[in-house]
Order: structure tokens, then C-alpha cells, then sequence
């Protein structure tokens, strides 16, 4: 019998080795099909998913609360499972080279509790020949069981969207990959489970490894090229949005708008592929072009800040300014790897500290990661400029009347607007006479 077979009666189990916005929605997903143990080292957050809370705001405190997941942090348990997903983060140190202690951690871990049988897939973005070249010697160190004979592994790369309702583990193809043709079947059948989609099977791990750091790779040059236009396009007096309006009504002109890139994957795996190319000896020229444009865009943002405030003849130094999100995307708690801190930071090189808040954010992660207090809305008034920074829905929604309340009672072109996506009425702020500026 083999090893999905034996899941699919309930004799074997799956384990999730990392419970955050990747690793918890996966759990959730097969334990409505088989038993699967949820693992993490953050006690904390597994005693919140243990009382029903979903701290990722990805499934909701309802489904944690009826889900058959096992929540623990104890890596004994680890040992009933056989089919073990791993699905930690893999961020950059601050010089852009990757840090690959979460998966090697991980690694460590599952190595002293894995069984004979097993089959290890990963699921974190890394470059290619990680999952073979790193991870595997690891887990026979820590096992003493041998890769090949005693256990296999695959690769799987994740492409949850985290803070996207649509596209989901079930609606998304999801790649597939086995260190032989026997484990990409059973790494295949066993994903099908969940997956209404459906599988595409990779010819090899390193495939399967490469495809997933393209993916935001592609994204990201893209994005680098709106952000570069909208530089250039403000120097020209020209507005960038009613420019990409007017050339998306062709067919084949790609819907991509300027912004800050942040986040775990878009901003950092490129990296990692720029990583591993340096190791061959070859220089990216496109893809680390891409990533300075877009690592500079919150300074860019903020220097704006300061000529709108100087234009409206308003001292710089302490200066009221308040920043409306600090998530690095919509709609999602994760402040980690946000640019909206370097906002921050280059508005303090102003002398200008900014008050933030966040009806979304995880406001103990910024305090711990940023040293940020998050305040509520209701604290923001009486400011000089408001930067709308996140598309948050409590924010897309907002009146000029509520945004008028913010700022301190004086003539309207005195008062700066500075939107990074445009999520206003442009035309309406600027008739109202805002100082209104615009990604």
C-alpha cells in the first residue's frame, strides 16, 4: 500500500512544519479530508489557534475553531507523521543574501523526528539546489536515515496570496516535483486532494525550485518599470495612473501600477536567484535593476512628501504627518518586510515623525520588528499632510469629509494629500483645492 493510500484510510498523517500565512491555510485545507498535525515553534501562536483564533486573518477564527487540525509545539509529535510540509519563511539578511536558518531550522527539527517512509516536501521559495543540496543533508544528519532508501523528498512551491479571498491553495495550479518518479506521484496524488485546480507535475526539484522564483521575479521587473515611468512621468507634470488608464485600453498592455514592493516573496525572491546566479559567476543586470528601483520607492515617496509640504508653505521640521497603513499589502496583517518603514525612516531624516495607523496591522509584530506604535484612527488629526499608503477597504471608503477632519482647520491648499496608489477621487481632492500628489 502505498504511503497516499494509507493517508487517504487514516492510517498515516500529514504534518505542516510552520503555521503563518502559508503554512496554516494548507493545514486547515487537508485536515478536512485526513489527520494532519499543525507544528510551530511560536508557542503563542499555536495557543491562539488552539482557542480558535486565526491570528492571519487568512480562514478566520470560525474555521480554526471547527478544523480537526492537531495545533502543537511540541516536535515530538512530529513522529506520527509521515508526510511531512514545510512551509517556513526564507527572508534576506540586510546585505540581500538569503537566510535560509528558517528552512534549515526546520530541517534540524523534522531530522530528529523523521521515520522510515517518509517523504519531505518543501515548500518555501529558495533557489535552486536548496531543497537537495542543503536541506537534504541535514534531515540524514539529524536522521541518520538515508535520502533515496529510508526517505524521499519533493518540492512544492507555495503560491498562497496572503490577504486574497480568490485565489487560494484550491484555485491555484500548483506545481509539484519528486527526487524520483515514484515520490512525484505520491506528492501529486496527495496535493490533489486539496487542490480543485489541479497539479502540474515538474521534470525535477531544481525546475520546480526555478519556476516559483521566476514567478515574482517577472512580477517584480514589472512593477520596477511602472515605479521607474512614474518618476519619469512626474518630472514630466504628466499623471502617471491616467496614462497607464489610457494605454491599458490596448489588448495586450499588462495591468501593472506603481508601488511599494515589500512583503516575503515579491521584494526578496529575486534575491535569491541573483544569489545563486553570482555564485556562477554572472551578474544580473535586469533583475537587480529592478530591485534598486523598487527598494528606493518610500524614500522616493517620502522626498515628495516634503516638497508638497514646502510648496504649501509649510515647515518641514515637525511637521504634522500621519501615514494610513503599514501592512506591506492590502487587506493583511503582515507588516513583515513593509516599505512603508522607509517612509518612516527618511521622513525622520526631516525631523518629521509621522504618527501611523492601521485598523489591519499586527500591531505587536511592528512594535516588535519596527519599534512602531500603531494608533487609531480617531488620533489622526490636526496633521499638515496625510500619506495614504496602504489600500486597506476601511480606507478606500473614506469621505472628503472624513479625510478633510484629519487635517488642521486651515485653507484646503494647505493641506497634503500624497496617495501611493490612487485609491481616491483624484480629480475631486484637486477641485477642492488638497495639495494632492500621486504614485
Amino acid at each position: 500500500m502505498s504511503l497516499f493510500e494509507e493517508i487517504l484510510e487514516q492510517r498515516e498523517k500529514i504534518s505542516l512544519v510552520g503555521l503563518g500565512y502559508v503554512g496554516m491555510p494548507i493545514a486547515v485545507a487537508f485536515a478536512k479530508k485526513v489527520q494532519v498535525i499543525g507544528f510551530d515553534l511560536n508557542e503563542e501562536k499555536i495557543k491562539l489557534y488552539q482557542s480558535g483564533i486565526d491570528p492571519t486573518n487568512e480562514v478566520g477564527n470560525e474555521v480554526i475553531q471547527q478544523t480537526s487540525v492537531v495545533f502543537t509545539s511540541d516536535e515530538r509529535k512530529l513522529r506520527e507523521a509521515k508526510f511531512h510540509i514545510v512551509a517556513v519563511p526564507t527572508p534576506v539578511n540586510a546585505d540581500h543574501t538569503p537566510d535560509l536558518t528558517p528552512v534549515e531550522g526546520a530541517s534540524r527539527i523534522l531530522g530528529r523526528n523523521l521515520t522510515r517512509g517518509s517523504i519531505v516536501v518543501y515548500e518555501s521559495t529558495v533557489y535552486p539546489g536548496v531543497t537537495e543540496e542543503v536541506c537534504v543533508p541535514i534531515l540524514e544528519r539529524e536522521s541518520g536515515l538515508k535520502c533515496g532508501v529510508d526517505f524521499k523528498v519533493g518540492y512544492s512551491p507555495e503560491r498562497i496570496n496572503p490577504g486574497d479571498k480568490v485565489h487560494r491553495l484550491e484555485t491555484i495550479t500548483k506545481i509539484v516535483s519528486g527526487m524520483d518518479g515514484e515520490t512525484l506521484e505520491e506528492v501529486a496524488k496527495v496535493y490533489e486532494l486539496v487542490v480543485d485546480a489541479g497539479v502540474y507535475r515538474a521534470e525535477s526539484i531544481k525546475v520546480a525550485e526555478a519556476a516559483k522564483v521566476i514567478e515574482n521575479s517577472q512580477r517584480d521587473i514589472n512593477i520596477a518599470f511602472m515605479n521607474e515611468l512614474s518618476i519619469i512621468f512626474n518630472k514630466m507634470g504628466i499623471d502617471t495612473k491616467a496614462v497607464l488608464e489610457a494605454a491599458g485600453t490596448k489588448w495586450n498592455f499588462l495591468p501593472f501600477t506603481p508601488g511599494l514592493v515589500g512583503g516575503h516573496c515579491i521584494g526578496v525572491d529575486p534575491y535569491y536567484l541573483t544569489y545563486k546566479a553570482e555564485q556562477l559567476g554572472y551578474h544580473s543586470q535586469i533583475i537587480l535593476s529592478g530591485r534598486r528601483i523598487n527598494d528606493d520607492m518610500g524614500k522616493y515617496v517620502a522626498e515628495n512628501v516634503v516638497k508638497n509640504l514646502i510648496q504649501s508653505n509649510i515647515p518641514v521640521r515637525r511637521a504634522q504627518v500621519a501615514i494610513l497603513g503599514f501592512t506591506f499589502k492590502e487587506n493583511c496583517p503582515d507588516t513583515r518586510n513593509t516599505k512603508v518603514i522607509d517612509i518612516v525612516k527618511e521622513l525622520r531624516e526631516y525631523g518629521i515623525e509621522p504618527i501611523i495607523t492601521d485598523p489591519v496591522a499586527d500591531a505587536k509584530e511592528a512594535k516588535r520588528l519596527y519599534g512602531v506604535e500603531i494608533a487609531s484612527m480617531e488620533e489622526v488629526k490636526e496633521m499638515d499632510a496625510v500619506i495614504l499608503a496602504v489600500c486597506h477597504k476601511e480606507f478606500t471608503k473614506l469621505t472628503m469629509e472624513q479625510v478633510d477632519g484629519m487635517f488642521k482647520r486651515t485653507e484646503n491648499e494647505k493641506k497634503v494629500l500624497v496617495e501611493v496608489k490612487g485609491m481616491l477621487d483624484k480629480d475631486a481632492f484637486v477641485l477642492a483645492g488638497y495639495h494632492y500628489w500621486r504614485l
